[in-house]
């Protein structure tokens, strides 16, 4: 069976770490590019962090059904998954693996059902998720507020997904999701 694993958080939980981290240490796994409509945030590069695109390109893709699932974050700022990302991984013999935002992963878990296995790593807390959003230094104060924002909405969906990781201590989680991971793509079921 195909499978995928899904990471969602909100901004500053520290997904993105735990997913370059199940890069590193699971070699089954490849990475899913999302598609956005945002410019690129410090050293991203096009078609490695993310196919960056423009907002009529995007809507050109949505009537195409060119994605699995798609979200309008903010105006004009869409994210979405490639149909054709998916199967180019899935052709390699890879385990799909996504990083993406919490009403992303819902979708996807929709839509992919049990191929899926869904994680959502939750912060400390919200203060401390505001700490990590200010010092990693890619956002102006305006950006970090509404993510905090955005942030206390997101942690209620967690209950959504299959599993919640609390991000604490890095170390501890990077053990806990190897563990989630592995044992996911072992199960024969």
């Amino acid at each position: 069976m195909n499978k995928v694993i899904i990471f969602s958080a909100p901004s500053g939980s520290g997904k993105t770490t735990l997913v370059k981290h199940s890069l590193e240490v699971i070699p089954e796994l490849e990475f899913s590019i999302s598609c956005t409509t945002r410019q690129p945030r410090g050293t991203e590069v096009h078609m490695v962090d993310y196919h960056f695109i423009s907002p009529e390109d995007f809507r050109q893709k949505i009537a195409e059904d060119a994605f699995v699932e798609f979200e309008e974050v903010y105006t004009d700022k869409y994210y979405g998954t490639l149909k054709a990302e998916v199967e180019k991984i899935w052709q390699q013999g890879k385990v799909v693996i996504f990083d993406v935002d919490v009403k992303g992963g819902i979708s996807l878990k929709k839509y992919f059902k049990n191929q899926a296995l869904s994680i959502f790593i939750e912060p400390p807390s919200i203060e401390e998720l505001e700490r990590r959003l200010i010092t990693r230094n890619t956002d102006d104060a305006e950006t970090i507020k509404t993510r905090v924002e955005k942030a206390e909405e997101e942690l209620s969906y967690a209950g959504e997904f299959d599993k919640i990781v609390v991000n604490s201590d890095l170390d501890v989680a990077k053990e806990e999701i190897e563990s989630l991971i592995k044992n996911f793509i072992a199960d024969k079921g």
